[in-house]
């Protein structure tokens, strides 16, 4: 468990570093804000179609094989692309470049998806989640300073550190000793699954993907982990593009990245504490309650008027989301059984990117049309409503995930 928790952590360093610099990259290298967000997009919606698919071989034993071979890839793409750094390289060979790097991450994080049932037990999972979660926090905070200070000193640097990286994180991999596939099935025993290598098997490939959507929509877990994920992730979004445009126009782009740090350290600290007070207060209390809390900071960014103001409120959001964040994904991966988790969690992940898609143009129409107030409005409604649904459906959902889970959906799995 511990290894996987240091090779997320170590990606995610790397990704960051290089995801914030590589439109600076465009930009140094003459070409239009436009490019770099069109590349954003196509990248944004390669991974909502790819990403359910690539879960399909991964949840039918291929799981290991998968990861890392995707991130010894996208290792040889960014290494590639760093040294096509020491020149002028063309548009085509930078996007790519930086296009198989994306490829080759949404393959291994739709694969990594399933890893986790396989580390940990039930009572484990919100430990094991909130690991992971710390990880991803302390990537969000070192990453952008790492890469931005790496690009001031070469332009290759930020992406050699992320092909390193990668490369790490296909050593830990293979690292691990515990199985990260599905036990291979007993002779004559029917298999769960198409298998990739068959004839004939990319026409059933579309039929298994479908298998991640049927569990989610038949699963009350997996469909209040729906709800949370794609409302309050395009909710924070709304308010992160509102931030941008409220505080980092006329050279003061500085003053955003005050507001996000306060934020990453606030959400490393969340996550710091989350597994505790689940433990302590159990699941279903902790959600209802953070569903309750989460509409105050929101709200006090109707009266922000400060890079200050908008600092503690986003502190306090980034503070509170870490507990709902394991607190879902524990009892979600609790819930699901292992021969689909990969397929499930793909299919949370890209309703959620869908929900996210649309933020920055909604953000951008309610501050010109009104005033950075609306958005902040409409964020605080939008929260209000989510706790009055988790609420109603939290205590009775998590319970009955619970006995599901402890009755023997996860028994005999190895730690």
């Amino acid at each position: 468990m511990r290894i996987l928790w240091w090779v997320n952590a170590v990606d995610g360093l790397g990704s960051q570093a290089s995801g914030l610099v590589f439109p600076l990259l465009l930009l140094d290298l003459g070409h239009s804000p436009g490019t770099a967000g069109a590349f954003a997009s196509a990248a944004a919606l390669a991974g909502v179609v790819l990403g359910p698919l690539v879960a399909v071989p991964a949840d039918q034993g291929q799981r290991r094989r998968i990861m890392t071979g995707s991130a010894g890839f996208a290792a040889l793409g960014t290494g590639v692309l760093a040294l096509t750094c020491l020149g002028r390289p063309a548009l085509w060979l930078v996007i790519a470049l930086a296009l198989l790097e994306r490829l080759c991450s949404i393959v291994y994080e739709a694969a990594s998806r399933g890893a986790l049932v396989h580390l940990a037990t039930v009572d484990e999972l919100p430990r094991a989640a909130a690991g992971m979660q710390v990880g991803d926090q302390v990537s969000l905070i070192l990453g952008p300073a790492l890469g931005g200070a790496l690009f001031q000193l070469a332009r290759p640097l930020p992406f050699l550190a992320d092909a390193l990286s990668y490369a790490a994180a296909t050593l830990g991999i293979r690292a691990v000793r515990t199985p990260l596939d599905l036990p291979a099935p007993a002779p004559g025993a029917p298999e769960a699954g198409p298998r990739p290598r068959r004839r004939g098997a990319w026409r059933a490939w579309p039929g298994a993907a479908k298998a991640g959507l049927a569990t989610v929509a038949g699963s009350p877990v997996l469909r209040l982990a729906v709800v949370w994920t794609s409302t309050a992730g395009g909710t924070l979004t709304l308010l992160f593009y509102t931030a941008l445009f409220q505080l980092g126009g006329g050279g003061h782009s500085a003053r955003t990245g005050l507001v996000l740090t306060a934020s990453g350290a606030a959400g490393l600290l969340g996550s710091l504490v989350a597994a505790p007070v689940v433990r302590r207060l159990g699941p279903a209390r902790v959600l209802t309650s953070v569903a309750w809390l989460l509409p105050v900071p929101c709200g006090s960014l109707l009266w922000a008027d400060s890079v200050w103001s908008w600092g503690v409120a986003f502190a306090g959001l980034s503070l509170l989301v870490p507990l709902i964040t394991v607190v879902l994904s524990s009892a979600a991966v609790a819930c699901t059984p292992p021969a689909v988790q990969s397929r499930a969690a793909s299919v949370i992940d890209s309703v959620s990117a869908l929900a996210a898609a649309g933020a920055p143009a909604v953000a951008a129409v309610l501050v010109t049309t009104w005033n950075t107030r609306t958005p902040a409005m409409l964020c605080t409604v939008l929260f209000v409503a989510l706790a009055v649904y988790t609420q109603a459906r939290a205590h009775g959902v998590l319970r009955s995930g619970a006995a599901a889970a402890n009755g023997g959906v996860l028994d005999g799995r190895q730690q």
